[in-house]
């Protein structure tokens, strides 16, 4: 039977190292650029490499008793999880593909019959996680490593998941605030309030809507699109690249990061508010540009569009699309979508695009 150990315990014991890289690793099922899962287990999320996995029990590696993971999310406690409850993740293996998918990518098709589900299980996850520890990044603010903060984590969710997998009401007093909130958002997306461009040549979905959405809601119309640019009354921006250019994407090629610096100035050049437009490096897990106001910690960062301040530009929002879309467009001629692009690689793609 397979039991989880804290991350500093990887060396002891032959171990499963999920959602994450460690020397001295027995087998890896992680979807981080690079990272040395084999090739028949890849998959768009770990989690999802995790059941791929438990497919295939004979795979080098997956006797290891000693499961592992260096931080805490819903992608990474899915794959321990699964791996310690073998036959009920092979159970239930869509709905835990679903909210793998959800918690990562915040992305969910919500015509699938099991997307309430998914969506009430990350729900569950983040506000016991928030009520009970601390918000996602926010270890470092507390002065602790959040590989040696997360095993708490671990240790109190491990054993509670099941009855709440099989019966989502158990949790509904956590879930349901979260929840509500994001079929409100989804409700306002499938609305004639929000309207939806795709540019598949460059992976961009824009979005217009009237107010800043949860995530949740507002990333399920931008699946299989790489970047979003989001468009909300009284000028309001914000550009992401998502979290899917971040990891190694197995189920489709994708086109690498640029730095914005370039469009960033070109922004700047137009805008005529006091305020600077500002953008994350390229090798955060979810690079923002936006007009800036005080720097954004990496907890706001990843928190919901909705509980940040986003502030009203000069821009028109016919000409912020078109800027976007040209920057893009510029950048990524020659450039061919592929699997496993490297950073070296992405860097070098970046040198291209601004030539």
């Amino acid at each position: 039977m397979k039991k989880f150990v804290p991350f500093q315990r990887l060396r002891r014991q032959p171990t499963i190292v999920v959602d994450s890289t460690g020397l001295g690793a027995s087998l890896t099922l992680a979807h981080w650029r690079g990272a040395a899962t084999p090739d028949l287990l890849r998959d768009d999320t770990s989690a999802g490499s995790v059941l791929r996995g438990l497919h295939q029990p004979a795979t080098s590696g997956m006797e290891a008793e000693a499961v592992t993971a260096n931080h805490f999310d819903i992608d990474g406690f899915v794959g321990v999880w699964a791996l310690l409850n073998p036959e009920l993740a092979l159970r239930h293996e869509h709905l835990l593909r679903l909210v793998a998918t959800l918690g990562d990518f915040r992305e969910v098709d919500w015509q699938d019959p099991l997307a309430n589900h998914a969506l009430q299980l990350v729900c569950w996850l983040n506000a016991e996680e928030k009520a009970r520890f601390y918000e996602p990044f926010g270890a470092p603010a507390r002065r602790r490593r959040e590989d040696e903060a997360s095993a708490e984590k671990f240790a109190w969710f491990l054993p509670r998941f099941a009855p709440v997998l099989a019966d989502p009401e158990l949790g509904r007093a956590a879930w349901e605030p979260e929840y509500t909130r994001v079929q409100q958002g989804v409700a306002v997306m499938q609305s004639t309030a929000t309207t939806v461009r795709r540019y598949p040549e460059i992976g961009l979905t824009v979005i217009r809507t009237p107010e800043p959405l949860p995530y949740y809601a507002l990333f399920g119309a931008t699946a299989g699109t790489d970047m979003v640019l989001s468009l909300y009354d009284e000028q309001r921006y914000e550009f992401e690249y998502k979290y899917t250019t971040w990891i190694d994407l197995e189920s489709r090629p994708t086109l690498p990061r640029l730095p914005l610096d370039a469009l960033t100035a070109r922004l700047n050049a137009l805008e005529t508010t006091a305020r600077r437009w500002t953008f994350d490096g390229i090798t955060d897990t979810g690079p923002l540009l936006r007009l800036s106001g005080k720097s954004l910690t990496k907890v706001q960062r990843y928190a919901d569009p909705d509980q940040r301040p986003i502030y009203a530009s000069s821009i028109i929002p016919e000409q912020l699309e078109a800027e976007v879309v040209a920057f893009f467009r510029a950048g990524y001629a020659g450039i061919e979508p592929k699997r496993y692009w490297s950073w070296a690689e992405i860097r070098e793609a970046g040198r291209v695009g601004e030539v």
